[in-house]
């Protein structure tokens, strides 16, 4: 290999390529190729990580892996592959998460460059921390269907990945999910909450029964019937869905009556809910439609999962699916649930049939099953030229790094023409500098934490706050007199865990001292005390700056999470040309 690309590179270049040591986190789509480029350029130090096994659905754009390697480690198998192209180079392989505490700050400052293609937000930035505390250039990259992004990272030169507030997911009101969806997306949400229900972790939060605490809501009879069950005292006891779908054998008629007809029967109860809304119409199970508005016939020329399905067939398919979901939630051990996953045909075609049960049941469009995998797990379809045109991307602007010209690492976008049958490289004119206000990269770590005071516990706030929402992984804290410790990783405090922050002391104007020892991050956080509404969020958080407009955006989906390999992308909107500019409006598509 070496004499092959003798000449290709300048003698500087070519000894820095030679003797740096360089680490790609994640083996995915865009992973597999850069790991590929390196191999080819003559890097002979490489390390790579991915906590993930391969898929059937990750062969047509993961070109080192093949029918044969589906189960195996990623990471692994990306190594023996890329072994094959030249077997001297050094590579080595960890099949985990970067996030173990087994890769640290002194893991990281033994590379040169760290080069991510990770799917996921909270890896993006524990990665992003590591490298500002390690002071090591990072390279961000990501594609989304035709577009894609690379920009470097680097400390007190350009911002980081967390210098610009992303905005939140997109969430929908419990009480709309459970009474009165008006879209797709809704029956979505709901069937796969009504999955986690029945097959899943059992999550108070994702009760699918009628919400009778809808304001708009009138109903006040029959629930007893519905979620309870009256005991010797003639009291009404809550039967949760799993309960009652146990005592009921999962038996798929009686799990349909009571989900599309009694259910369905007490929302029209509720009669404030359809005074201005069209009223839904129970379903009887054996007497549904054979064929719906808009449903596919077989001799259609369509795949199979670009089929709409009738109601009947809804049913036929809904029938079978929870008849296989509850045989293999009986093989599981005890205490363990079944896990959601787009790619289990069982769970897909349980979540896909109730969406669309739900739908024509309100008078909502169906769709397909294709659509509804992809809006269940919001998927951007992964295109393989836009991974290796990214990747390459990534494998020059690392050159750049290693020969010390940093100022020629602008972040360059591949813009999508609209009939997709070409895509543009628009580079920045120069490198963003950090955002001053950013709680990260900047001298200040210190955020505003809205939330009720008194109804926070400390559990809430290590779990949905600092691991959640502040993306920590092993946070320690304490007040800022250091007098009470309110969380603790090592377990010393978690009697504290149900108390809420009043109960420790923390009222309105508190500080608190986190610090991640794994990330090497401390951060301070200001308590301002907020009362929380109906179907409001549990908190808020308040650090850096917001967008202005003409200024760098992230921005993420509507539908949720997204789910697949190499999804973060900037987005170029509106007109420009190959001389891009910072004022060129982003957003940024997140896991």
């Amino acid at each position: 290999m070496a004499a092959s690309i003798a000449g290709v590179f300048e003698n500087d270049l070519q000894q820095a390529i030679n003797s740096s040591k360089v680490f790609v986190v994640g083996a995915g789509g865009i992973g597999c190729e850069i790991l590929k480029n390196l191999v080819m350029s003559g890097f002979n130090d490489i390390e790579i990580i991915d906590l993930d096994t391969i898929d059937v659905s990750n062969l047509n754009r993961q070109f080192l892996f093949h029918k044969q390697h589906v189960g195996k480690s990623k990471a692994e198998v990306a190594r023996e592959s890329a072994l094959s192209f030249n077997p001297t180079v050094n590579i080595k392989a960890y099949h985990d998460s970067t996030m173990s505490a087994d890769y640290g700050v002194n893991f990281f400052k033994r590379f040169a460059v760290v080069m991510n293609a990770l799917d996921n937000r909270m890896a993006r930035n524990h990665v992003n921390r590591m490298c500002l505390a390690a002071d090591v250039p990072l390279i961000e990259s990501g594609t989304a269907g035709y577009e894609g992004q690379v920009e470097l990272i680097k400390k007190q030169l350009t911002q980081c990945y967390e210098c610009l507030p992303k905005a939140p997911q997109k969430t929908y009101p419990g009480c709309t999910i459970r009474n009165t969806p008006s879209e797709p997306i809704h029956c979505i949400v709901w069937s796969k909450h009504l999955f986690n229900q029945l097959f899943g972790e059992n999550d108070p939060d994702m009760d699918v029964s009628p919400d009778t605490a809808d304001p708009d809501a009138a109903g006040d009879a029959g629930m007893a019937a519905l979620k309870g069950e009256a005991n010797d005292q003639g009291n009404v006891t809550r039967v949760t869905t799993r309960e009652w779908a146990v005592k009921s054998n999962y038996d798929p008629e009686k799990l349909f009556r009571k989900l599309f007809h009694d259910d369905i029967k007490y929302l029209l109860s509720m009669g404030n809910l359809w005074k201005n809304r069209t009223p839904p119409k129970p379903l009887v199970f054996g007497e549904v439609p054979d064929a719906v508005a808009g449903c596919s016939n077989e001799t259609d020329a369509v795949l199979k999962d670009q089929k709409i399905w009738s109601v009947a067939e809804c049913v036929e398919i809904f029938s079978s699916s929870c008849r296989n979901l509850y045989s293999q939630q009986q093989r599981l051990d005890l205490g363990d649930n079944l896990v959601w996953d787009k790619d289990d045909k069982d769970a897909m075609d349980f979540v896909a049939s109730c969406a669309n049960i739900r739908a024509y049941i309100f008078g909502i469009p169906q769709k397909s099953r294709f659509d509804i995998k992809s809006m269940a797990g919001n998927i951007i379809p992964a295109i393989a030229t836009s991974n290796a045109i990214v990747a390459g991307l990534v494998v020059l602007k690392a050159f750049y790094v290693l020969r010390g010209q940093l100022e020629n690492c602008q972040s360059v976008y591949l813009r999508n023409k609209p009939n997709h049958k070409n895509v543009q490289i628009v580079p920045e004119a120069c490198l963003v500098e950090p955002n001053s206000k950013c709680y990260v990269c900047s001298p200040k770590h210190e955020v505003q934490l809205c939330v009720d005071v008194q109804s926070l516990t400390v559990k809430e706030l290590e779990e949905q706050i600092l691991k959640k929402g502040l993306h920590m992984v092993a946070p320690d804290v304490i007040t800022a007199t250091g007098t009470v410790i309110l969380s603790s990783e090592e377990g010393e405090t978690t009697d504290n865990y149900p108390k809420t922050l009043s109960q420790m002391g923390v009222v309105n104007g508190s500080i608190l001292k986190a610090d991640d020892f794994l990330q090497n991050y401390e951060l301070n956080i200001v308590i301002v005390q907020r009362c929380l509404t109906r179907d409001g969020p549990l908190f808020e958080i308040i650090g850096s700056e917001t967008a202005k407009p003409g200024s760098p955006e992230k921005l993420q989906p509507e539908n949720g999470q997204t789910d697949d390999d190499d999804d973060v992308v900037h987005v170029i909107d509106g007109e420009s040309t190959s001389n891009a500019t910072s004022s060129i409006r982003k957003r940024k598509l997140e896991t």
